[in-house]
């Protein structure tokens, strides 16, 4: 017997289970917020509006399809399968949480509250669920798809990390990193940093776009289905032993930057997952390009 199609739902705890897992009652998490100038019921809109969406998902579900579910502290230790079709429910940021663990699976955004989510990556509402679950399962040429860029880091043992809108590299603290910078082109620089963006058309209009703006870049910022990267030097400190003439730059096609480290402990992590990171020791290279694979976003 065939199986049918798995649906993965991704969803994050609201605020609401949060401050009730902090302050265990719901009168002393009314107290806390009180006490700040803030009111619960806020809180508890958001939490009603989270539940709601995930109702309907689960109900649109087809009842011959297999279900899974997976919260976002969990995404790292969860497997998922080459024929599942994620459904991420939240903000657009739990997009780029969960895209880094996958690799071609269509993924359906569902945005629970509209009125705060801009919808970038989850466009869809809730009621849409259904149509899209259906078109998940169409013919390719049935379904429109938004192939979004993805950023790769490989080490020289052969670890990998992936992320939708940026790869930082530095230290974890973000103190001075000291490294060798590689450019395509051949050209090198010792540098000593706050660390290194490496961001796509997704990521230029987050933290790679901040650092843009501050230097007042006339560096061409890449679309999010463009096959390019940005990539931003975050604060280069000149030394009789560093320099910062190579602070930006744009990655083409198959083109990456290579940073050899000359520091203990520094760190690659994407799209703000600490938690899930490459560690580098001394001497040890990474280089940075975008994936062969894209996030399979449905329209």
């Amino acid at each position: 017997m065939t199986l049918g199609p798995r649906a993965v739902v991704v969803h994050r705890h609201t605020e609401l289970d949060e401050l009730r897992a902090r302050h265990g009652t719901r009168g002393h998490a009314a107290f806390y917020l009180a006490a700040r100038g803030r009111d619960l019921a806020e809180v508890e809109e958001r939490h009603a509006l989270q539940r709601q969406a995930l109702a309907a998902v689960s109900a649109a579900i087809p009842p011959d399809w297999r279900r899974g579910a997976v919260e976002r502290a969990d995404l790292s230790r969860f497997l998922f399968a080459p024929d599942d079709i994620v459904i991420v429910v939240g903000q657009d940021g739990l997009v780029a949480n969960v895209a880094k663990y996958l690799r071609q699976q269509p993924v359906i955004g569902i945005n629970p509250d509209p009125a705060r989510n801009p919808g970038v990556l989850v466009p869809h509402p809730p009621a849409a669920v259904g149509q899209l679950l259906a078109a998940a399962v169409a013919a390719s040429a049935q379904r429109h798809i938004e192939a979004r860029t993805m950023v790769e880091a490989v080490t020289d043992d052969a670890q990998r990390l992936f992320a939708l809108n940026e790869i930082y590299l530095g230290q974890p603290s973000h103190q001075t990193a000291r490294y060798t910078l590689r450019l395509p082109e051949g050209q090198h620089e010792r540098q000593a940093s706050s660390g290194i963006l490496v961001g796509t058309g997704t990521g230029a209009t987050g933290w790679c776009r901040s650092a843009w703006l501050e230097r007042h870049s006339d560096l061409p910022l890449p679309g999010p289905t463009q096959p390019a990267l940005c990539w931003f030097i975050r604060e280069a400190w000149p030394s009789p032993a560093t320099a910062i003439t190579l602070t930006e730059g744009f990655l083409t096609g198959t083109s990456a930057l290579t940073v050899i480290s000359e520091s203990e402990g520094l760190v690659a992590f994407g799209d703000g997952i600490e938690t899930d990171a490459l560690t580098l020791s001394w001497g040890q290279q990474v280089t940075i390009h975008a994936a062969e694979h894209r996030l399979q976003l449905l329209r």
